[in-house]
């Protein structure tokens, strides 16, 4: 290992937490990982323990930083985070006052559609450019206040503690300093893309103390400073953003047009609009990008709640699968077999936002194999950002290409399917690691390694590209059958 000093991320996922070490050219030196559980109290509940994430996110730390030959080796810190899962705490203790619950979470579903029965919504839209659904913080943090009751005690002493994971993240990493970056602060439906902070008006609208919300920060600088307890020496925090907006900037999709789809739990889909505030007539979501030195950039963004999270039902609920690449074996030697999956396994997201909906498998017979059942379940990916296309289009955003990662990107077989379907180049970077880089890209600006996030770009990987080759007949008959099942789906009563 040469004397060039690193660059230490945290990347709080939905099913992990990790923490990965990068050289200032973007080169991966190493990574540690550890799962978060997954806790389903209820039906259409989801939660973690943000104690868990706090000490399996130390845990991996500690391992880096030896790595790296300790704390004087690291020049700064960088966090990318799920984004939307609500936190509370103790300002006093430090201590979580109830389970983290989860951005799949579909809990508060009524009070968001009192919200809207009541005529709120346009307004929080033109706001925030965010539609009133469960998907987003607010109406999380007053579930907390209203059902647990030590929640409440704590907003009545004033000793209440809100913020999203990187800000909890922060909190502990700091020992105090209670910041979220503007992000993160834009998916919470209380912060304006036009506004510095959390909007009193949203914060009353849906009940959430803006006293106990963090301050907003840009998202590369001196943000906060790590103890020196942790490590064995204190280390600047100089890079933070929400896991898509990080993965956006480790695609490099920084110009307007731009367009990068990160496959995690979820599958998520950025198209930068540069400095212009976009708004979109097709319900897809407005979003602040990045923020350095005071100045935004936004996305339109389009979300589906359910893609890797289908291969993990597959694997852990059905047993269909014993390993996650096995999907990609099946999928390349089997037909669907006349099967189409609607995979709301979390409810529908953009552009439908439906979430009520439940999961179907439509077009099952007496022969249908559970190879073809995965087949489907797979081709439902390109299905869902086919239907996004469309929206983003409509917007006035079309893709001239998609420069995908997470995960799922490691599969050769979707690569090509989300060509085919979207009938647009798939680019595939060789590291797949862009939500870290992301953040180690922001990272390194706030650390003074590059001036601007273009400068950073040095950082980037090479790229694969995958060409469209299905003919036109045969991808009319797949969204011709998408579209039917969705029909079907879509038309029973909520």
């Amino acid at each position: 290992m040469t004397d060039e000093r690193l660059l230490l991320v945290f990347d709080a996922g939905t099913s992990s937490t990790r923490a990965l070490l990068f050289a200032s050219d973007g080169t991966l030196v190493a990574a540690a990982q550890e799962e978060i559980a997954q806790h389903y109290p209820r039906p259409g509940w989801v939660e973690h323990d943000a104690s868990e994430i706090w000490e399996r996110t130390l845990a991996c730390g500690r391992q880096m930083v030896e790595r790296a030959g300790g704390a004087d080796r690291i020049a700064a810190i960088g966090i990318s985070n799920q984004r939307e899962t609500a936190v509370a705490w103790d300002r006093t203790t430090g201590a979580p006052l109830t389970r983290a619950i989860v951005w799949q979470d579909r809990r508060t579903s009524a009070a968001c559609a009192a919200l809207k029965a009541a005529g709120h919504e346009p307004a929080v839209t033109a706001a925030t450019g965010l539609l009133i659904d469960p998907y987003f913080s607010a109406t999380k943090w007053r579930w907390m206040i209203d059902e647990v009751p030590e929640v409440a005690a704590a907003a009545q002493r004033d000793t209440l503690a809100l913020g999203t994971v990187e800000s909890w993240l922060v909190w502990k990493l700091s020992g105090g300093t209670h910041v979220s970056d503007a992000s993160n602060a834009s998916r919470t439906l209380l912060m304006a893309l036009t506004g510095a902070g959390f909007d009193e008006g949203l914060c009353d609208l849906f009940g959430v103390p803006i006293a106990a919300l963090p301050h907003v920060v840009d998202n590369a600088g001196a943000l906060a400073m790590c103890d020196a307890g942790w490590f064995g020496g204190a280390i600047p925090i100089c890079g933070l953003a929400g896991d898509q907006q990080a993965a956006t900037i480790g695609q490099g999709c920084l110009a307007p047009g731009a367009t990068k789809a990160t496959f995690g739990s979820g599958a998520f889909i950025l198209t930068s609009t540069g400095t212009a505030v976009p708004a979109s007539k097709h319900r897809l979501l407005a979003t602040v990008l990045c923020q350095v030195g005071g100045e935004r950039l936004y996305a339109l963004e389009g979300s589906v709640f359910v893609a890797g999270s289908m291969v993990k039902w597959l694997r852990d609920a059905m047993g269909w699968i014993e390993h996650a690449a096995d999907t990609e074996r099946i999928a390349r030697a089997t037909g669907n077999g006349g099967v189409v999956v609607v995979p709301a396994l979390a409810g529908l997201g953009a552009p439908h936002w439906r979430p009520e909906a439940k999961a179907a498998i439509v077009g099952l017979t007496l022969g249908t194999a559970s190879n073809q059942v995965v087949r489907a379940a797979m081709e439902s990916i390109a299905h869902q950002c086919s239907d996004l296309h469309g929206a983003f289009a409509a917007d006035g955003a079309d893709w001239r290409s998609v420069r995908i990662d997470g995960g799922m990107a490691a599969n050769g077989w979707l690569a090509q399917d989300l060509a085919d379907l979207l009938q647009v180049p798939v680019e595939r970077p060789a590291d797949v690691e862009c939500t870290a880089r992301g953040a180690a890209m922001l990272a390194a600006v706030g650390a003074g390694f590059y001036a601007t996030l273009d400068e950073a770009k040095a950082m980037l990987p090479a790229v694969e590209r995958f060409d469209p080759v299905m003919g036109a007949d045969e991808r009319a008959a797949r969204l011709d059958a998408w579209h039917e099942a969705l029909a079907m789906l879509l038309s029973r009563p909520a």
